[in-house]
């Protein structure tokens, strides 16, 4: 997480419904501008966490601020202040997708002149001026999310949640809900988002994950895979024999441990691909010119697989 006060501050958040405890003394800090996700599988607690940050659901115990306001005290308050779109995207059937803007500003207290400066630069932005007569019932499946990020953007949210958002879209509209995204953080949004596709974590800036009420991992994706996968594999098809080895010696005068892993291609193995090792490849390739250097990254659903592997075993140490 980034430097600074954070945004969201969740301390030891508990929620019980009679014996049950669905969410377990979890601590969440948020940087100001970043794009945390919030990762688990169905039943871990992850709604039911986010439910609390916005104040929909009073925690059993602990602390949570947002932007500022205390929200078991304000839970009214901090709405104004958050963004909030779900998997099912909140389009009112029966209601044009321009009869459905108008609703909303009304509720965020809009004026005529609010409305129409800031949705005709929605409107642009995300390619929705032709399906503004439209009912959300007839709208293809990625248009409608875009419709739902634009309307949960409409009143300049600081801080915007995003459960589950592109279930159910085809590959190609969630790559372009992830750059409307980006642009949101890069404008000093923070977004705070769930996803059950793994590899949408790497959009990300902080992950945490959270299993059966309980935070198992809270760090950057760059350290779970240093944590949680044999690393970063680095191959280099040198072309010939005598190229690979002049490739080996330099390599390993600078530090670097290599393998051999054919007459003319090696691979270098590490935990995670810093400026050191990026800086050596970079004067490997200006030496010996016309090697080919393919940079493979752990898969995040590997690295998920070996967190709850790892998390499975210390949970009965920890029952003991």
């Amino acid at each position: 997480m980034s430097d600074g006060e954070p945004i969201i501050h969740a301390e030891g958040i508990t929620k019980r419904f009679g014996d049950f405890v669905a969410v377990d003394d979890v601590s969440l800090r948020v940087g100001r501008g970043s794009i945390f996700a919030f990762l688990g599988a169905n039943g871990s607690g992850k709604s039911t966490t986010i439910r609390m940050l916005i104040g929909l659901l009073t925690p059993s115990a602990g602390a949570i601020v947002v932007d500022g306001i205390d929200v078991i005290r304000h839970p009214r308050r901090v709405r104004d202040h958050i963004g909030y779109m779900g998997q099912k995207v909140s389009l009112y059937q029966g209601l044009s997708l321009r009869e459905n803007v108008e609703f909303y500003a009304g509720l965020y207290g809009l004026g005529a002149a609010q409305l129409d400066e800031r949705w005709g630069a929605l409107r642009e932005r995300f390619a929705l001026g032709e399906a503004e007569r439209d009912k959300p019932e007839d709208l293809p499946a990625g248009v409608r999310q875009r419709a739902g990020l634009a309307l949960s953007t409409l009143h300049r949210p600081r801080v915007l949640f995003l459960d589950e958002p592109t279930a159910g879209v085809d590959v190609h509209n969630r790559a372009l809900f992830w750059e409307l995204i980006q642009d949101e953080a890069d404008a000093g949004v923070t977004v705070f988002v769930t996803t059950h596709f793994l590899e949408e974590a790497d959009y990300c800036d902080w992950i945490s994950f959270i299993d059966a009420g309980r935070l198992v991992a809270d760090a950057s994706p760059s350290e779970l895979r240093r944590r949680f996968s044999p690393g970063y594999r680095v191959t280099i098809a040198a072309g010939s024999s005598e190229r690979a080895a002049q490739a080996e010696a330099s390599l390993r005068g600078s530090g670097v441990a290599v393998a051999r892993t054919s007459a003319d291609e090696l691979e270098v193995r590490a935990p995670e691909l810093d400026a050191a090792l990026q800086s050596r490849l970079g004067d490997l390739a200006r030496l010996v010119p016309g090697l080919r250097v393919s940079v493979h990254q752990p898969e995040m659903t590997d690295v998920f697989r070996e967190l709850m592997r790892a998390a499975a075993e210390r949970a009965p140490k920890a029952a003991a």
